[in-house]
């Protein structure tokens, strides 16, 4: 498979293997995207739940971001886990230094188990510098409701908290529905000058750790070659719904989703 762009991740790690960084770049190399990655903690957890984070010091995030870019120049950058507000700082500082055009930021809170992974400052520092900054925000429910402190019990809830989000500033918005309790699984594009309603049938399936943090780096991913960021976040829900439809059952917990689903091995490797 030939490259066909470059991007950079800037999240915590998952030591299941199943979300955050890990996840990042499986996706992005199973979509033909090169990855840089920039650590901004290290988690213990399984799939039943998380032990610890231990944060990697802001300056050393900062470092990771401006020499990895100085050598390689991505063409888009995924933003996951930022947990505190040094941390929110540095990136936002380095973001100023290294000038990439397109970033997605995915607003990391609450862990599949209900964990809490960020402050509640750090979540209004990021909303001051981050919201106006980026290309696109992808909040889940839960999320866009500590956001925009908006009860979403709906579709028409959702569609209200996104108008929020772009009242805050924010371009683009992507609100996930997968909390929702229905049959169909509503994904809500917005910005200022349109709606689009992402409908899919809804998987019964525990297996869905890592999806936040797969749609938003397939959605980089697919950015970052060139596509609208409508046409984005509709290819990477599509490889996201086939990677729970074909989950492979791993842990005792939420397992983790089939990230292998875009590939197809030549008769070489068979």
């Amino acid at each position: 498979m030939k490259l066909k762009s470059k991007i950079l991740i800037i999240a915590g790690s998952d030591s299941s293997g199943g979300a955050g960084i890990q996840a990042d770049i499986k996706t992005a190399t199973c979509l033909g995207v090169y990855s840089m990655t920039a650590l901004t903690a290290v988690t213990v957890q399984n799939t039943q739940g998380v032990k610890s984070i231990v944060s990697i010091p802001a300056n050393e995030i900062y470092n990771q971001i401006i020499h990895t870019t100085k050598d390689i120049k991505p063409d888009a950058i995924k933003i996951g886990m930022l947990h505190s507000t040094q941390v929110i700082n540095q990136v936002y500082k380095s973001l100023n230094k290294i000038k990439i055009k397109k970033v997605i930021l995915d607003p990391v809170m609450i862990a599949k188990g209900g964990s809490k992974l960020i402050t509640d400052q750090a979540i209004n520092v990021m909303k001051k510098k981050f919201f106006k900054k980026v290309s696109l925000i992808t909040p889940n429910i839960p999320e866009a409701e500590v956001l925009t402190g908006v009860k979403i019990k709906n579709k028409n809830d959702m569609i209200f908290a996104a108008n929020k989000l772009i009242e805050f500033g924010v371009s683009n918005v992507l609100i996930k529905g997968g909390h929702l309790k229905s049959n169909r699984l509503y994904d809500i594009f917005i910005n200022k000058k349109e709606i689009k309603v992402f409908s899919n049938k809804k998987f019964n399936t525990k297996n869905t750790h890592g999806t936040g943090c797969t749609l938003s780096t397939a959605i980089t991913s697919f950015f970052s070659c060139g596509k609208t960021l409508k046409k984005s976040c509709e290819l990477g829900i599509k490889y996201v719904n086939l990677a729970i439809l074909t989950n492979p059952k791993v842990g005792k917990g939420h397992g983790p989703i089939n990230h292998l689903n875009s590939i197809n091995l030549k008769k070489i490797f068979r």
